[in-house]
């Protein structure tokens, strides 16, 4: 039944494609992808009519309930008629989008050729990979994994734009990889100075991050506000490499991401019990993203006031889907750790390699605990907090970190909109 659900609305999501012809913007990358999405929309949604991949929509039936404007049903049979229904009520939409979003999502060999057939895209995005890139798992290694990738930028015509992060080594050696020629025009972008659009001036505070976007001699200012971390930083340049694309000038670009505000789960500040703060960074968890956030964490807590400034506390859940780099990628995360927090809780099998690390590398071996699951972890958190401690909590999906921040956020009946993973069946599962 689901094989047949998904081939009828990936049918209706490639006629209307062929229909109304919009433009594509597709993103992939090991981590960013969501961020980076909610960028571009938000820079583009003054200008055209858009229409952005819900939630993470990445795979072929994620990406058809994008392109027709639908959400999932999870198991309601009924839900999944009623789609259905309105998939052909979407092919009479006389203002469908004029540019689609949409992000693609690789777990396995060949999972972009599946999805490059249902949607080509006009241009592509690639955010960030990193050398043991999530998903790996079911690759010979990190090279398959990019080269699987690559084949978004292969895909585009002489008239495409393939945006890449010059930042990330295993991105742009996508710009040459194997000696085969990309037919598209190349815009790079990240903190390189050599990069087409580069960031400069980064500067966190409590209140967001300040920068400056630089590209061919003209430098603008732009605010991220309640953003934090530079993951932010190059969602915004990819966003302002795609408003060049499609005639966006740069000042209009830095007024648009004023108004960009960041996923839940994704490195977001909210209040914490007793007076604290914590970084929710909860939605996921890779070996790249990780050591972005404890950079985030170190950098947050030297810019707060000296008088404002607790304990750093980590809480991190086990990082799944990197296969033979498992145990090497949780022991550096534990070393990092060990160098920049004084408490850390761990949860899960894995990430007891982290704290076990961390202890090794001369870290007070009691602030350093495991927990079997995170409502254990929480639990224990709650009566040790203190006033302005800066607590970072990070893991993989399926160790389910957003548990930990419902526990110790100081407005639990703000978790319906602040929080991820909250609508039923999330709460059920």
């Amino acid at each position: 039944m689901k094989n047949l659900i998904t081939s009828i609305l990936i049918w209706e999501a490639k006629w209307a494609l062929k229909r109304f012809t919009p433009r594509i913007i597709a993103i992939t990358g090991s981590v960013g992808k969501s961020s980076t999405k909610e960028a571009i929309a938000a820079v583009l949604e003054n200008k055209f009519r858009i229409r952005k991949s819900q939630k993470s929509y990445n795979s072929s039936l994620g990406m058809a309930l994008s392109i027709l404007g639908l959400t999932t049903a999870w198991k309601n049979p009924l839900g999944w008629l009623k789609n259905i229904v309105k998939g052909f009520l979407e092919l009479k939409n006389k203002k469908f989008p004029e540019i689609l979003v949409l992000e693609m999502g690789v777990d396995r060999p060949k999972d972009l050729d599946t999805l490059l057939k249902i949607a080509r895209p006009d241009i592509s995005v690639v955010t960030a990979i990193g050398k043991i890139p999530v998903h790996v798992e079911f690759f010979a290694g990190p090279e398959e994994v990019a080269k699987e990738k690559a084949k978004i930028i292969r895909a585009l015509s002489t008239q495409g734009y393939a945006i890449l992060n010059m930042d990330d080594d295993v991105v742009w050696d996508m710009s040459a990889q194997g000696g085969e020629k990309i037919n598209a025009h190349i815009i790079s972008y990240g903190f390189h100075q050599d990069a087409n659009f580069s960031a400069s001036n980064y500067k966190i505070s409590p209140e967001g991050i300040n920068f400056k976007i630089d590209t061919d001699g003209v430098s603008v200012p732009v605010t991220l506000k309640n953003a934090f971390g530079k993951q932010h930083v190059y969602a915004a340049l990819a966003a302002a490499c795609v408003a060049h694309a499609v005639g966006i000038n740069l000042i209009e670009t830095s007024e648009a991401l004023s108004l960009y505000k960041p996923l839940p789960g994704r490195m977001r500040l909210m209040d914490g019990i007793k007076e604290s703060y914590i970084l929710d960074d909860s939605y996921n968890a890779s070996p790249l993203a990780t050591h972005e956030a404890l950079d985030t964490l170190r950098d947050m807590y030297e810019s707060m006031a000296e008088e404002k400034r607790g304990r750093k506390i980590v809480v991190f859940g086990d990082m799944m889907e990197i296969g033979k780099f498992t145990i090497e990628a949780h022991k550096v995360a534990g070393k990092k750790v060990s160098e920049i927090a004084g408490y850390f809780i761990t949860v899960g099998p894995r990430a007891k390699f982290s704290s076990d690390e961390a202890v090794m590398c001369g870290m007070d071996k009691n602030h350093v605990i495991n927990f079997s699951t995170s409502q254990e972890a929480g639990e224990y958190l709650k009566p040790i907090i203190q006033k302005n401690d800066l607590i970072l909590v990070k893991g993989s999906q399926a160790i389910r970190m957003e548990k930990v921040v419902l526990e110790i956020m100081a407005h639990p009946e703000e978790a319906e909109k602040t929080l991820v993973r909250q609508d039923e069946y999330w709460k059920t599962h």
